[in-house]
C-alpha cells in the first residue's frame, strides 16, 4: 500500500527538476491521477512516460502560469476529470537576474505574476474544491530567498517570502476544511534551473567535487525536495500546517566562519 493510494495529486513546473521528481514519486506510491503542468510540452511528454510507467494515470497541462486565467483553466481541467483534488503543489518559478535599480516594471510584473500570483489563483481554485471533499494538501515551492537575499534577484526573493506568508494565511483561514497549506524551501540545488543560471561545467564541477559554500558540502538533489513534498502531503504530516521547511544542508543555520587571516 502506498501512501498516496487512490489520490489525485496537481504539479505545476513538472516538466523538469523538483515538479518532475515529484510527479514520479506521487505515482510510485500509488496515486491515481498525476496532473502535470507545464509551459514545454516536450518536457510534459517525459514526464508523463515516467509517470505512466510508475502506475498512475498522467494528465497534462501545458499553459503560460503567467496568466490568472490560465491558472484557474488548468485546475478546471483536472476538476473535470475527478472533482477530488488531494494535493495541490505549486512549482513553477521565473526569475530576472537584475540589479534592484535596473529592474523594469515588467520583469517585476512577470516573475510576481509566475512566483506569487500564480500560486495564489492555484491555491484558491484548488481549496475551493477541497473543502467540499474532504480537504487536501496545498503546498509550495518557497526558496531560502524566502529568508534573505541573493543579490540581483529582488523579485524573486519578494516573491517568495510573499508565499511562506500566503502558506500561512491558507493554513489558518482554511484549518475548518480539513486543507493543510505548507512550504518547502530549497536551497542551493542540482536542478535545470540552476544550470541556466549558471553552466553545465559549474555544475558538473559541483557535483564532482562539492559545494563548500553549504556545510554538507553538495548541493540538493531532486530528490531531497520530492521527498519534502510527498512527506509534508502524507498523512504522516497530518498535524503540520503553516509550516515552512527548509531543505539547505543547514546552509541558513550557518552565520559567519572568522577569518584565517
Amino acid at each position: 500500500m502506498g501512501r498516496f493510494d487512490g489520490r489525485n495529486v496537481f504539479i505545476t513546473g513538472a516538466g523538469s527538476g523538483f515538479g518532475q521528481r515529484t510527479a514520479e514519486l506521487f505515482a510510485e506510491e500509488g496515486a491515481r491521477h498525476v496532473y502535470i503542468v507545464d509551459r514545454l510540452q516536450d518536457r510534459l511528454d517525459v514526464t508523463a512516460e515516467r509517470v505512466e510507467a510508475a502506475g498512475a494515470t498522467p494528465v497534462t497541462i501545458c499553459t503560460d502560469l503567467s496568466s490568472m486565467e490560465n491558472c484557474s483553466d488548468a485546475v478546471a481541467q483536472a476538476l473535470a476529470i475527478d472533482p477530488k483534488l488531494d494535493v495541490m503543489v505549486s512549482n513553477a518559478a521565473a526569475w530576472a537576474d537584475e540589479h534592484f535599480l535596473d529592474i523594469t516594471d515588467a520583469s517585476w510584473r512577470h516573475v510576481l505574476s509566475v512566483d506569487l500570483d500564480a500560486y495564489f489563483v492555484l491555491a484558491h481554485r484548488a481549496a475551493n474544491a477541497m473543502k467540499h471533499t474532504g480537504g487536501g494538501s496545498i503546498l509550495f515551492t518557497a526558496s531560502i530567498s524566502s529568508l534573505g537575499h541573493g543579490r540581483g534577484f529582488t523579485s524573486y526573493a519578494v516573491a517568495k517570502a510573499g508565499l511562506v506568508a500566503l502558506a500561512k494565511a491558507i493554513a489558518v483561514e482554511c484549518a475548518p476544511f480539513g486543507i493543510r497549506a505548507n512550504c518547502v524551501s530549497p536551497g542551493p540545488a542540482d536542478t535545470q534551473q540552476s544550470v541556466d543560471l549558471t553552466s553545465e561545467e559549474l555544475m558538473a564541477k559541483w557535483r564532482t567535487e562539492g559545494f563548500p559554500v553549504v556545510p554538507l558540502n553538495r548541493l540538493a538533489s531532486v530528490d531531497d525536495i520530492a521527498r519534502a513534498f510527498l512527506f509534508l502531503a502524507s498523512d504522516d504530516a497530518a498535524y503540520i500546517s503553516g509550516v515552512n521547511l527548509i531543505v539547505d544542508g543547514a546552509l541558513t543555520a550557518q552565520t559567519y566562519d572568522v577569518p584565517d587571516h
